[in-house]
């Protein structure tokens, strides 16, 4: 009976029974996994009574509902429920539009059925009263589709470049690239008729963490890098003589930053954190009356949820970056503890609302100068798949999150004893019961100053593989996709924001047409498309709803493509010689004369140097009917060295590299302006760049 409940437990939380390994062998989840599992998702089961509880308060109440727990609807449509059961209903509009709704009546007596009037977009209330019996429905009204770059006026042809963000050097930053300089290269790329800037996730990494340096790894994705901001564009404070008296203290530990060809991330952040200190409390003194009016504003709109950042940042400076090891109360979120840390930490909890403030009014600033420049799409940003468990995000969302797990892969050729990525990951169930509260903030802080956004491995919308932490193997959980799809298409049409989903390698069949029926582009890395035969697919082959590229920071470059630097450093890491790599370099230099063969001209299917290369794979790519294409700035100035080696922490050096020009020497580069010229003869350009214009 036990193993019946468990079973019948796990299926009602989406715990998959079984799944495939790489070698076709089906793996079933064990009863240890799914008890493990079904306490991530909140639920007691230390013995067989409990566990015969879960079963009467989930399953068999789940049997015993009337009406459905869910209904997504179509915003502006009305809806014919099939159910109604003459019921007396009334719907709670959600909070973000009760206050403007003008619509139809709310409320109702049903027959056979529940005719609902057209609703906003928003996560409503359908309360549902059949005598003494109330149920509640969750309505999800979602626009249809998310926004396309062509309603959006970018276009429906476009092309923009990607860089690392940490990596954007300049004559005035810190020693990484900050807000200013993004700014100052969306600018440059307009310019040139590109029509975004595609950068690495920047989310908050905890500014009290030295350690903490992927991008794809942050403590909350709800808040922004703070190691971004420019320092010598304090909103209120900005050209004052205190603020140039500090800049011009720590202008020489800057050069020295600046110098180096690598990000040197723990001097930086001593440094910069050091600043941002002393700016605070120039602030305070100095800052003129409409900066601090648009401060206090912003706490305001940001309300508790930006609090409760704040007071993660302040504990975590006090007791450390895990808070899993703080005093039991903090640990727990005793409500009288968090109320006195509160009082306690006033000061510095007002610091990190500052800080994450001028975050704001710089990225925003960004966007905001890459729309009034034209009619590109400004800002193409990242959101991470999760953040870290010992991160703020898992705290401050304790209360939808799945505890005692990591998101990771099951074991694959590439790992054969699985991937634990160490993030944390929502509970459905958890989720529902808040009304998804905890997603909706993290996609609405992305989407914020974002024309476009990437959702890095968008399956994990349809389900995600669970790790227990207590050395349990891991399983697949299901996640509701739809729902999330019609939560994104709500945030992207509210923030007019094109989205688009990471949906590289094997997906279920059909994954795809549904995400795109959301109106949420694909995405398409040519070194991985490949015909059975081992051949390139051409990129008028590639989805059109998508956008493609031909390196990404997880993949070599072009160049480090061709030479194999990829497979060389696998094979330099690796903890045993082995010849493996000599029949990977062959076949890579297979895939390089392949790759070749995109040149329509026969008679230069033998030139494998880079000009031509580069010129093929991008010049293919321009032609193309795909929606959108990016440039790696790596490619452009023909760098070998990849921003990531995947699997590799310190090995490799990750999240380093700078751009070996900085942003004025830019201008003088030639690869640019012959890029432009190669995407104004494709017909991408949002405007001809200036050196083509004709009288």
């Amino acid at each position: 009976m036990t193993v019946e409940n468990l079973n019948a437990l796990a299926a009602h939380f989406g715990i998959h029974p079984f799944y495939y390994d790489f070698d076709g062998h089906q793996v079933h989840t064990s009863p240890e996994t799914q008890r493990a599992l079904l306490q991530a998702n909140g639920l007691q089961l230390d013995n067989d009574a409990m566990i015969k509880e879960a079963v009467d308060a989930f399953v068999l109440a789940e049997q015993d509902r009337w009406f459905p727990r869910e209904l997504i609807t179509s915003t502006g449509y009305g809806y014919e429920c099939h159910f109604g059961l003459g019921a007396r209903w009334h719907i709670r509009l959600d909070d973000r539009v009760a206050s403007h709704y003008t619509g139809a009546p709310l409320s109702g007596i049903a027959d056979t059925h529940i005719s609902l009037p057209p609703l906003p977009a928003g996560i409503h209330d359908l309360v549902c009263e059949v005598g003494d019996r109330v149920e509640i429905v969750t309505i999800i009204s979602a626009p249809i589709l998310a926004p396309s770059i062509e309603q959006l006026g970018g276009g429906s042809r476009i092309w923009g470049v990607t860089v690392p963000q940490y990596g954007i050097r300049s004559d005035r930053n810190s020693g990484i690239g900050d807000y200013v300089d993004l700014a100052n290269m969306v600018k440059f790329i307009e310019g040139l008729g590109g029509s975004f800037i595609g950068i690495n996730p920047v989310h908050s990494l905890g500014f009290s963490d030295p350690y903490a340096i992927s991008p794809y790894s942050p403590s909350h994705r709800g808040f922004f890098n703070t190691q971004h901001i420019a320092t010598d564009a304090i909103p209120g404070i900005k050209g004052s003589p205190q603020a140039q008296s500090i800049l011009q203290a720590v202008e020489t530990q800057w050069k020295e930053l600046r110098a180096s060809e690598r990000v040197d991330y723990i001097p930086h952040r001593t440094c910069h954190n050091a600043a941002l200190r002393d700016l605070y409390t120039i602030f305070l003194q100095h800052a003129e009356p409409q900066a601090r009016q648009a401060y206090e504003a912003f706490k305001e709109r940001r309300g508790d949820y930006l609090q409760r950042f704040a007071l993660f940042e302040a504990l975590a400076e006090r007791y450390g970056q895990e808070w899993q090891k703080w005093p039991a109360p903090l640990r727990d979120r005793d409500p009288k503890t968090l109320e006195d840390a509160t009082d306690q930490f006033s000061a510095r909890i007002e610091f990190y609302c500052w800080l994450q403030w001028v975050a704001n009014v710089q990225l925003g600033e960004a966007q905001t100068s890459a729309k009034d420049n034209g009619s590109g799409m400004g800002l193409y940003l990242d959101l991470a798949v999760g953040s870290r468990r010992d991160g703020a995000e898992s705290w401050c969302e304790y209360d939808s999150v799945a505890h005692g797990v990591s998101l990771g892969a099951p074991p694959d050729q590439l790992g054969p004893d699985g991937q634990n990525w160490g993030l944390m990951t929502y509970a459905p169930r958890k989720l529902a019961e808040t009304r998804y509260k905890s997603l909706r903030h993290i996609f609405r802080s992305a989407m914020r100053y974002a024309g476009i956004l990437r959702i890095d491995h968008v399956l994990g919308l349809n389900r995600s593989f669970w790790i227990p932490e207590d050395g349990n193997p891991g399983a697949y959980v299901t996640q509701p996709l739809d729902t999330l799809l019609a939560i994104l298409s709500i945030e992207a049409n509210e923030t007019k924001t094109a989205i688009i989903g990471e949906d590289l390698g094997l997906v279920p069949d059909g994954f795809r047409d549904q995400v795109q029926s959301r109106g949420i582009y694909g995405y398409s890395v040519l070194q991985y498309e490949k015909w059975d035969d081992g051949s390139f697919k051409h990129p008028n082959d590639l989805r059109k709803y998508s956008l493609a590229c031909f390196s990404t920071h997880d993949t070599p470059t072009l160049k480090g493509f061709m030479s194999g630097t990829d497979i060389k450093w696998r094979d330099r890491l690796a903890e045993e010689e082995n010849r493996q790599s000599d029949a990977a370099l062959e076949q890579r230099q297979a895939d390089v004369q392949a790759l070749a063969q995109l040149d329509p001209d026969p008679a230069r299917h033998e030139d494998l140097s880079f000009e031509h290369l580069f010129e093929v794979v991008h010049g293919s790519l321009a032609h193309s009917d795909v929606a959108m294409i990016a440039l790696s700035l790596d490619d452009i100035l023909s760098q070998e060295e990849a921003q990531n080696l995947p699997g590799t922490i310190d090995q490799h050096p990750n999240w380093r590299r700078k751009c070996p020009l900085t942003l004025d020497e830019m201008h003088e580069e030639p690869a640019f302006e012959s890029v432009s010229e190669m995407m104004e003869e494709a017909g991408r350009n949002i405007h001809p760049s200036p050196s083509l214009q004709v009288d």
